[in-house]
């Protein structure tokens, strides 16, 4: 049988509060990546510990601004995901990416004292549905930091694709997400449902 073509656009991995450093799946999902000789982008944002809306806005989108219009895919994870709902409510020249994959962005009410002037997120339909060719959210069942669920948080409210993995809760380390296959067959095919 033969193999199909995998997708070669760049990848643009927007970690969240605390990064996503050494064992979690967005470095893995890198390296991964890289080894299929695909181009990969992370922000350089200025604090991760305390995380800062403006430095983090514009590092995305320096980050963003010099890729193929409608030519990448964007995946981010937990406060990163916020960090998108805030970049495509506040349009700018940034190019907008082919796809977007949304994962476990805590709860619309989070007030974590290091995080809280990202909440809440806004939740703009249109905005999510102008700021990409498409958009996607995966969360975990049992995430503690979303603990009304993902769909009943963002899906409905943006009216998105959404997916729920099974005992997932924040699809991090420490729910055992060091390398997740699944994320990497999503950014190697063409089309946008994770499953």
């Amino acid at each position: 049988m033969p193999r199909r073509p995998t997708r070669s656009v760049p990848t643009v991995v927007v970690p969240g509060w605390q990064g996503s450093g050494a064992g979690h799946w967005q470095t893995w999902l890198e390296m991964q990546l890289q080894a299929d000789g695909r181009e990969t982008r992370r922000p350089a944002f200025a604090d991760l510990d305390r995380p800062d809306l403006t430095d983090w806005l514009t590092a995305l989108r320096v980050t963003l601004a010099d890729l193929p219009a409608d030519g990448f895919d964007v995946v981010a994870h937990s406060l990163g995901a916020v960090l998108w709902l805030h970049h495509v409510a506040a349009p700018d020249d940034a190019p907008r990416p082919a796809r977007v994959l949304l994962v476990a962005p805590p709860a619309p009410s989070t007030e974590i004292a290091e995080i809280a002037v990202f909440f809440p997120p806004p939740l703009d339909v249109d905005a999510v549905r102008h700021g990409a060719d498409g958009t996607v959210l995966v969360g975990g069942e049992g995430d503690p930091y979303l603990p009304d669920g993902i769909a009943s948080a963002y899906g409905v409210p943006l009216k998105i694709a959404t997916t729920v993995v099974a005992g997932g809760a924040h699809l991090n380390i420490e729910s055992g997400y060091g390398e997740w296959p699944a994320v990497l067959d999503w950014c190697r095919r063409d089309n946008l449902a994770f499953y």
